[in-house]
């Protein structure tokens, strides 16, 4: 299978032409033990993630200070360095919302909702801000979207990746509305040039559908974070669609 935007300018995608997979982070929708800090169990899991080959990981804890994410990206970075020691292939950790945390902590991007920061202004900051020690080029400016309008801007604005949801009905999505359908993800993924993760209610048994209507990958909650055995959902996705 050939991914259209695997190739796309400003952003290293796999080698292989594989699709990205993102795992985007909830700790309150853990299947966890209750209990007042659910920090150590998402740790663990976004480090099994990491160990099972999933590409990125998108920390979105909203409800964390800033402090406290600044804290938890520091821990994952460390995490995920050790299992990129072992895999020579380190999960890039990608900041929700974040960028004052994302520059500081070193992580591999931003991303940013439609009504966040604008993509030009975070671009500008990551070039003149003396926090920004990670080299520009390897720091990735992402954007959801829930239009093809909203996808084209943020692509001419300079995005480096684009997420478009939500393509399935999912609880976690409603508040942008019905799902997108198919039809309206290939519609996207033909109007912009760089890559886009179909996002919203994203299954194993849907991952193939998403990549043939054009995506370069998919992100997703549960698909990973309930995943008894990441190395095993990896393997199925990798094995199912090449």
């Amino acid at each position: 299978m050939s991914l259209p935007n695997s190739s796309a300018p400003g952003i290293r995608l796999r080698s292989d032409g594989k699709p990205i997979l993102c795992y985007v982070t909830d700790r309150r929708s853990l299947l966890a033990a209750p209990q007042l800090d659910l920090i150590q169990p998402l740790l663990e899991k976004i480090a099994a993630n990491a160990a099972a080959g999933v590409d990125w990981i998108q920390l979105r804890e909203k409800d964390l200070l800033a402090r406290q994410s600044a804290s938890l990206v520091r821990q994952v970075l460390d995490r995920v360095s050790k299992q990129g020691s072992r895999s020579k292939s380190a999960t890039r950790i990608i900041v929700n919302d974040r960028l004052d945390v994302a520059l500081a902590e070193q992580a591999g991007g931003v991303h940013l909702g439609e009504n966040s920061l604008p993509v030009d202004e975070a671009k500008h900051l990551l070039l003149s801000s003396p926090a920004a020690q990670t080299p520009a080029r390897d720091f990735i400016v992402g954007v959801s979207c829930h239009s093809p309008e909203a996808a084209k801007s943020a692509a001419s604005s300079g995005a480096d990746y684009i997420f478009f949801g939500p393509v399935f009905a999912t609880p976690s999505k409603a508040a942008y509305g019905g799902p997108q359908g198919l039809d309206r993800l290939a519609q996207v993924c033909s109007f912009v040039n760089i890559p886009v993760l179909a996002i919203g209610g994203i299954t194993l048994a849907n991952v193939s559908s998403c990549l043939s209507a054009g995506a370069s990958g998919i992100a997703a909650i549960r698909v990973f974070q309930d995943a008894a055995d990441p190395s095993a959902l990896v393997r199925d996705i990798r094995h199912q669609n090449f």
